[in-house]
């Protein structure tokens, strides 16, 4: 297996205060392989970006280890009690390779969108000529050549976002940290700004990492994600292990939130036919992945079993190539009828949920 391009191993980060000591992260490792878009996910307070600002320790932690392409960056001795520390020098020149992207974008107001991307360059062995054909690619590469003499304060929040992307880019880095980079975005230029960022790793193998309280940005971009709460990541995993099989309760509000199916079980339990359940009737979600979705189980359920399904909300998201579905339906049939269909569709791997009736 690869060596990870980032290799937080065992990190804690406390503040100490005059009585108390407050732990941000608690004991957590990350690894990152090469070319991922790794989504970190949680509540404000959860300590994402703490744990991120490890990373190019903008946060140096209180122990743990942080390598980053197979240097060292920082290392604490749980016995000794020493600290290995990349020199000042080394950092500085490291940090260039780590392009970061925040909430508030982080512009220089009195300079143009020119001079903002140049501002990266300051201390690059570059000639002038140099610098600027490579500020006029950069803005080419994020859509706004035609805005290089204006002013942040003549930009769009979006707009400032590709300005501080092309900046973040001007270093050639090789990672590339998002802190809340879409936050304080309308969702159709969040979609864009998701979008620019998928394309510069799919077309130039940047490794990102993604620090959102967004499972819906995540689910855009992201191949592998760990939830996080409280200081620790409580889940970890493959996009679609995440969303198909959540454990955690909060994994499952986060991934409720970003399908809408939060919103539809509660605007389907509203109707009528739901309120007034027959008997011999159930209201389920059936969640499937895969191939069971190309199967014609639920008509098969009237043919196998004389059950009736009254599909009344459906959904299917196409995560890592796969196919992800929800069903709201209602299943009419005698208590065993529905009993055994409910066996046949867990045999074909569809995970039924009651949410009514069925008592």
């Amino acid at each position: 297996m690869s060596q990870p391009i980032i290799a937080l191993d065992n990190i804690t980060v406390a503040f100490h205060q005059k009585k108390r000591t407050i732990t941000a992260v608690n004991n957590v490792s990350v690894h990152v392989e090469r070319g991922d878009v790794y989504g970190i996910v949680g509540y404000s307070g959860a300590g994402k970006s703490t744990l991120v600002r490890v990373i190019n320790l903008l946060q140096e932690p209180t122990s743990g280890s942080v390598v980053v392409n197979g240097e060292v960056f920082f290392q604490s001795d749980d016995k000794t009690g020493k600290i290995t520390r990349i020199s000042s020098q080394k950092l500085r020149d490291r940090r260039r390779k780590i392009g970061m992207i925040f909430q508030h974008f982080n512009l220089l107001n009195e300079r143009t969108v020119t001079e903002n991307v140049a501002f990266a360059l300051q201390h690059s062995p570059l000639s002038e000529k140099e610098k600027a054909k490579k500020v006029a690619e950069l803005l080419e590469l994020v859509d706004l050549s035609d805005r290089a003499q204006q002013y942040p304060s003549q930009l769009s929040g979006g707009q400032k976002q590709r300005v501080a992307i092309a900046r973040a880019l001007a270093n050639d880095p090789e990672i590339l940290i998002s802190d809340e980079a879409t936050s304080a975005l309308d969702p159709k230029t969040t979609n864009q700004i998701l979008a620019l960022l998928k394309k510069l790793n799919q077309e130039f193998g940047l490794t990102i990492v993604l620090i959102t309280h967004e499972m819906q940005a995540v689910k855009e971009i992201a191949n592998k994600v760990a939830v996080m709460q409280n200081g620790e990541i409580i889940e970890r995993g493959s996009l679609l292990d995440i969303f198909a099989q959540p454990k955690e309760q909060l994994t499952k509000e986060f991934i409720e939130t970003a399908t809408n199916i939060d919103k539809a079980i509660e605007t389907v339990t509203a109707q009528p036919m739901v309120q007034n359940l027959q008997p011999n009737e159930i209201f389920v979600r059936l969640s499937y992945v895969g191939e069971t979705t190309d199967e014609p189980l639920i008509a098969g359920l009237f043919r196998d079993f004389n059950v009736t399904a009254n599909i009344l909300y459906g959904n299917i998201e196409v995560l890592q190539d796969t196919p992800v579905g929800s069903l709201l339906v209602i299943l009419s049939g005698t208590p065993e009828q529905i009993k055994a269909s409910i066996s046949t569709l867990a045999d074909h791997h569809v995970e039924v949920e009651i949410l009514k009736g069925g008592q």
